[in-house]
């Protein structure tokens, strides 16, 4: 997927996964909620999160490679 992009599709799609990982570590920064339910919620989210930037920082390290090669 990644090779049939030009480079300024390539760009694009790192800045979107930027925004994205930026969010969700901000959403870190913010701690638990003091409400129980709330906490329960998050720590449920905080798995699936730490996946989603996982993902993210894959696909990351991938553009960067292949952004390199466009130099």
């Amino acid at each position: 997927m990644l090779k049939d992009m030009d480079k300024p599709q390539l760009i694009a799609r790192r800045n979107e996964l930027r925004a994205r990982l930026e969010a969700i570590e901000n959403d870190y920064r913010k701690g638990l909620d003091p409400d129980s339910k709330e906490r329960a919620v998050q720590l449920e989210n905080a798995e699936v999160l730490t996946g989603i930037s996982k993902a993210i920082s894959e696909e990351l390290q991938q553009i960067e490679e292949e952004l390199a090669k466009h130099i």
